[in-house]
């Protein structure tokens, strides 16, 4: 119990330190690229969607490891325990969509959890600093 929580614990902050370095990054660099202001916009979504990909996988390489090692949990269902599988499943629950097609079994199902409110946090952060960025940046009319 003491490793899951461990690992619980590393996934949820790392994740959050990932989004704020990204988000301060692009918050700082943005002013200083040399390109037309709308495309800075569409500069930072695609730098956001690259960090959401990172924690994705962060979180999947969680759940692979701990299938993987002793007795933490299991997928059940339409699955074959591969980093595929560990992925697709964080994608569904990062963005809390939820197929329902792989459960998680033990731990898993608490990290599953965490990783549904980390996601919805770490979304709703980027939707409102996309939000921030487009009064800025977008042309006032």
């Amino acid at each position: 119990m003491l490793i899951s929580l461990l690992t619980y614990f590393v996934l949820v902050i790392t994740t959050i330190l990932i989004h704020y370095e990204t988000l301060f990054q692009l918050a700082q660099k943005l002013g200083q690229i040399k390109i037309v202001h709308r495309y800075k916009v569409l500069f930072a979504v695609m730098v956001i969607m690259v960090a959401h990909l990172l924690e994705i996988c962060l979180f999947a390489l969680g759940y692979y490891l701990l299938i993987h090692l002793d007795d933490y949990g299991s997928m059940l269902g339409n699955t074959t325990l591969t980093f595929n599988d560990c992925a697709y499943f964080s994608f569904t629950s990062y963005t809390t969509l939820g197929y329902g097609d792989i459960e998680p079994t033990g731990h898993l199902r608490f990290l599953a959890g965490l990783e549904s409110l980390t996601g919805l946090v770490m979304i709703t952060w980027s939707a409102s600093f996309v939000f921030l960025e487009m009064q800025r940046y977008w042309p006032k009319r």
